[in-house]
């Protein structure tokens, strides 16, 4: 209850704080690409439940709905401003409409594509599952985009069996440095 309290009022607050850059970013992919601002991605959630995950869109609207990663030159389908949408991280803006309405909290494992059956699977066995999901996490700030999937998901199991209030404040403190720093962002 103390974790879905503090999410809320952050997530208020943020809002209130970023929505005159969030317009910004909005009119900006609406004037450099075709297309809508927001991208809708199908994630999984808690229980492996599919929710709809709100990004400024920084994908060409004709990209395979697949990891980053699995795409063979991730570049070649970035819009004019996605690089820097994504290696800031401000393309996570909307994700703050999620954890109001309770789909994703501001610490948890990140969501997972509905097709990464590879990384469900393995969360599932390991309980990780269970963890509403989260705008950062544990994994994210030991390694982001560099972590193979088991690593990944033993840092998700880490934080499953450690969370607190004051890990998620240590792990949103990480979060904040990794993004000023830009580190762990290889696309």
């Amino acid at each position: 209850m103390m974790k879905r309290t503090f999410d809320v009022a952050l997530a208020l607050l943020l809002i209130l704080i970023f929505s005159p850059l969030a317009l910004l970013l909005w009119l900006a992919v609406r004037l450099t690409s075709p297309g809508p601002a927001v991208y809708w991605s199908n994630r999984v959630g808690k229980h492996n439940d599919i929710f709809r995950m709100p990004k400024l869109r920084s994908m060409r609207i004709d990209t395979p709905a697949i990891a980053t990663h699995l795409l063979e030159n991730p570049s070649q389908w970035l819009t004019p401003i996605g690089a820097f949408l994504r290696k800031s991280s401000l393309d996570e803006l909307p994700q703050l409409w999620s954890i109001l309405k309770g789909d994703m909290s501001f610490v948890g494992p990140r969501p997972a594509l509905f097709n990464q059956d590879d990384l469900i699977a393995l969360r599932t066995a390991r309980g990780v599952d269970q963890l509403v999901p989260g705008l950062t996490g544990w994994a994210q700030v030991n390694g982001r985009d560099e972590l193979p999937i088991p690593q990944k998901v033993l840092l998700d199991e880490e934080y499953l069996h450690k969370q607190s209030l004051i890990f998620d404040l240590k792990i949103l403190w990480m979060t904040a440095l990794k993004v000023l720093t830009r580190d762990g962002v290889s696309h």
